[in-house]
């Protein structure tokens, strides 16, 4: 076994932990914005780091046949999970701040004079 087989394990290892937590915080925080960000840890931890260590465990297996487009797909698809998903998180926490449809009291709103499009 390579040293790249050895790191990708730790990176599915370190996968399965923040999917964990994610999950500990969406069934724990209190309100929508801070389930919200669990959600988002457990889609980039969650998801993109072992896609990262699949395509490390990839290239570290010399048994596997078509190890490079493997390791590639991987690769570009962690890519686009750490790309869509903060987006994805920002665009749902600002139409439910735009809507107000979560009930909470801000300390500090930096979005109370912004105007929407809508």
């Amino acid at each position: 076994m390579s040293l790249l087989f050895y790191m990708g394990a730790f990176l599915i290892v370190i996968g399965a932990l923040c999917d964990f937590f994610g999950a500990l915080g969406l069934l724990r925080f209190p309100n929508f914005y801070v389930r919200l960000h669990a959600a988002t840890v457990g889609i980039i931890g969650g998801a993109a780091v072992p896609l990262f260590g699949v395509a490390l465990l990839a290239l570290g297996a010399d048994f596997l046949p078509h190890r490079y487009a493997i390791a590639g797909a991987s690769f570009v698809t962690g890519i686009v999970v750490l790309i869509v998903s903060p987006a994805g998180s920002h665009a749902l926490a600002y139409a439910a701040h735009k809507a107000g449809l979560v009930e909470w009291e801000p300390e500090v709103d930096h979005l109370e004079g912004v105007e929407g499009d809508g």
